[in-house]
């Protein structure tokens, strides 16, 4: 059995765990402080919004597309002299045409950045159309994304509560996808990544990734806390142990997704330099890392905080105390035990102990002493051969 799988198994087992209930506060602590920057970051930078959001001028350039045009097109709106162009965003339509993206501009901008483009392209200024985009349509795209994102949050609460029969998993599941969505919407203000539709799709895609593991996470406590009275671990301990057996799971389930998003950021971001890959796959990135981390050490722990004020889960814990209070001391490392049969001397002594009196032990039973050795039972014949 290699390494790996043999930690999955003391993992699964129970042999090897990682507190990950018992340290919930340092959890806490850790995604307090990341959600307070991000939240930060946000109100201080913003967000950078691409055209679709807040209006723009776009223009399209028929012309033979190759690896160099979006890098050219963009230099070619930069030389056209026009002041604050914000955030030009430059993408291939097909084989033959090029589409740049720009502030809103005034008419006589309009014409100027038309001749600087057809000039580039090497086609007369009435082959370069323009289109403006007002910011209704970005305000339409927020306003259903928020819509559907309010009644994503309340079907995936109403579907947990019914699933798992259980109201509180479904609060901490909650939380950890706001938790989520925070950091994610926090690293492109960081950034300053534009924030387009295409943001927008994979901001709401990562909210499943995230559902996933904590389901996944849940699943595992529901089955290790079944008759829950004639288990030995307390409920923190049960929980824990679950996040356990999952933890190598969620690990494998996480860079398997991981690795082709970040392909896709690679090349929007290092080879097409702009485009829906590189808005996307920024969503998804760190979306699928943040809710693999909300499922293991937000989702698990809160659900436990929030179980242990029940009466019936106190109950259980201090039954489960009681009993391993009450449990027989077994011999510490370096101490030796001794078993005699003599009669008036002690039974059993340890190094360090005072004798104990064998009448307070009861006598010594013969099973005790091991299995009775049975004669050896010959046959004449057997006799015969000896002589």
């Amino acid at each position: 059995m290699s390494t790996k799988e043999s930690l999955a198994h003391r993992l699964y087992t129970g042999d090897v765990s990682y507190d990950f209930v018992g340290k919930r506060k340092l959890w806490y602590a850790v995604s307090a402080v990341i959600v307070a920057l991000c939240v930060l970051t946000i109100a201080i930078r913003g967000l950078n919004l691409s055209i679709d959001f807040t209006g723009g001028s776009e223009f399209t350039v028929p012309t033979q597309v190759s690896s160099s045009s979006i890098d050219d097109y963009r230099e070619a709106a930069q030389d056209s002299g026009l002041a604050d162009l914000g955030d030009i965003k430059v993408n291939t339509i097909g084989d033959n045409q090029v589409r740049v993206q720009v502030r809103a501009l005034s008419a006589e901008e309009i014409t100027a950045m038309t001749a600087q483009l057809a000039e580039r392209a090497g086609v007369p200024t009435e082959e370069v159309t323009n289109n403006l985009i007002g910011p209704y349509w970005g305000q339409q795209i927020t306003q259903q994304g928020l819509i559907a994102l309010v009644v994503f949050l309340a079907l995936v609460a109403l579907m947990i509560a019914v699933y798992f029969r259980n109201w509180k998993m479904s609060v901490a599941a909650l939380v950890a996808l706001l938790h989520d969505l925070v950091i994610t919407v926090g690293v492109y203000a960081l950034l300053q990544f534009s924030f387009t539709p295409a943001t927008l799709i994979g901001v709401l895609s990562i909210l499943g990734y995230s559902l996933y593991d904590t389901v996944v996470v849940f699943d595992k406590v529901r089955d290790n806390t079944a008759d829950l009275p004639k288990q030995n671990r307390t409920f923190g301990q049960l929980v824990n142990l679950a996040v356990n057996q999952v933890l190598v799971r969620s690990i494998n389930t996480t860079v398997i997704g991981v690795l082709p998003v970040a392909a896709i950021l690679f090349a929007g971001v290092f080879i097409l330099g702009t485009g829906p890959l590189k808005d996307l796959g920024l969503a998804m990135f760190v979306g699928m890392i943040a809710g693999a981390y909300s499922s293991l050490f937000l989702a698990a722990p809160m659900f436990v905080q929030m179980k242990q004020r029940e009466p019936e889960i106190q109950a259980h814990d201090k039954r489960v105390a009681k009993r391993a209070s009450k449990a027989p001391r077994v011999a510490a490392a370096g101490e030796s035990a001794s078993v005699q049969v003599t009669t008036g001397t002690p039974l059993v002594t340890r190094s360090g102990d005072a004798p104990i009196d064998p009448a307070a032990l009861g006598a010594v039973r013969p099973q005790d002493l091991g299995p009775r050795q049975q004669p050896r039972h010959t046959t004449r014949a057997d006799r015969r051969n000896d002589r």
